[in-house]
């Protein structure tokens, strides 16, 4: 009699033990991760083949968890066929929920590269998934301190600190539950992992800090038209900021005054502001856009050349000059 309770107290250990490994299995796969992923899910799939379909997208951690969660709670007739919208920072009951509740259409968003947060705004708006101004107003006033990566410079911008780290991509959102903060977290959870973590080791041994480079691809977005130009154009910006020669990248002002379009006139150019690369010679003080990863790219590789000018004519094609008088020379042929 007296192995009984040793018995019940072995019995009482191992439910515990299977609790608790019952309840980590439910947790996120990655809680930090927003990554929008798609998952089909055909029409008659059991609740074992809906669990196999998501460990596959690596969404949850156990299948026989999973499918032991829908069966306690009695969803094995609940969740539904369709295609969804699901990320790996989710729970599993979290994720079995939105399959019962079946947000199988999800908003698709697609974030042009080189667009401001401000853009970002009214695209999001365009498409009535937040109030106009809402998303501009959480990027300058919300709390995002848990992105390390941010600089903590007071300059205020258009955009404020998150200029130029909200990742350009293709998201896919559930408007029931998108919030501006929600957001542009997840923006800014792909900007930590394609550049942060993705391209450590080149933004480490580059001679530049992530905020240079950033500013730098920035400008590269907005002063370049095709994907040869971006090396080299990156070359030149470099090699005219280490020589103290002034960036002259107009598209700086313009994100200044709000005048992405229009020509500039001479008090536009001659705003006095450290966005006005024509006054100052240093990069601006934050940002001008989002750039996308082939301009992080460049600035990060920048291609020689022996130029230290560049233009584009009316039909978008640059042409590059050596010296000065070379520049003005391609500015009256081809700038008529």
């Amino acid at each position: 009699m007296r192995r009984l309770p040793r018995l019940i107290i072995g019995l009482l250990a191992l439910t515990l033990i299977g609790v608790v490994w019952y309840q980590f299995e439910l947790r996120p796969v990655n809680a930090r991760d927003q990554t929008g992923i798609l998952v089909s899910i055909p029409t008659g799939s059991s609740v074992q083949g809906i669990g196999t379909i998501l460990r596959g997208k690596s969404l949850i951690r156990s299948i026989s968890v999973f499918d032991l969660y829908a069966r306690l709670h009695h969803l094995q007739g609940s969740l539904k066929a369709g295609t969804f919208y699901l990320r790996p920072s989710m729970s599993a009951p979290e994720i079995a929920q939105a399959l019962v509740r079946g947000y199988s259409e999800a908003a698709v968003v697609t974030i042009p590269e080189g667009f401001t947060v401000k853009e970002i705004d009214g695209l999001l708006a365009g498409k009535g998934l937040v109030k106009s101004g809402k998303l501009l107003a959480c990027a300058q006033s919300c709390d995002f301190s848990s992105f390390a990566f941010l600089p903590q410079s007071n300059v205020k911008s258009p955009g404020n600190r998150l200029e130029g780290y909200l990742f350009p991509d293709t998201y896919f959102v559930v408007q029931d539950t998108l919030t501006p903060q929600s957001f542009l977290e997840r923006l800014l959870s792909t900007f930590q992992k394609r550049v942060v973590d993705g391209l450590k080791t080149n933004i480490a041994s580059s001679h530049h800090s992530l905020d240079q480079i950033v500013t730098m691809a920035s400008l590269i977005e907005k002063e370049t038209k095709t994907e040869e130009e971006r090396p080299i154009v990156a070359g030149i910006l470099w090699k005219r900021l280490d020589a103290k020669m002034g960036l002259g990248a107009d598209a700086s002002i313009r994100y200044a005054i709000g005048k992405p379009a229009d020509a500039l006139t001479e008090s536009d150019l001659a705003i006095d502001s450290p966005y006005n690369l024509r006054k100052f010679k240093d990069l601006p003080p934050t940002p001008i856009s989002n750039p996308g990863l082939a301009s992080i790219q460049a600035a990060l590789h920048p291609k020689e050349s022996p130029y230290f000018y560049y233009l584009h004519d009316a039909n978008g094609v640059i042409h590059y000059a050596i010296t000065n008088d070379e520049q003005n020379a391609n500015k009256a042929k081809y700038l008529r």
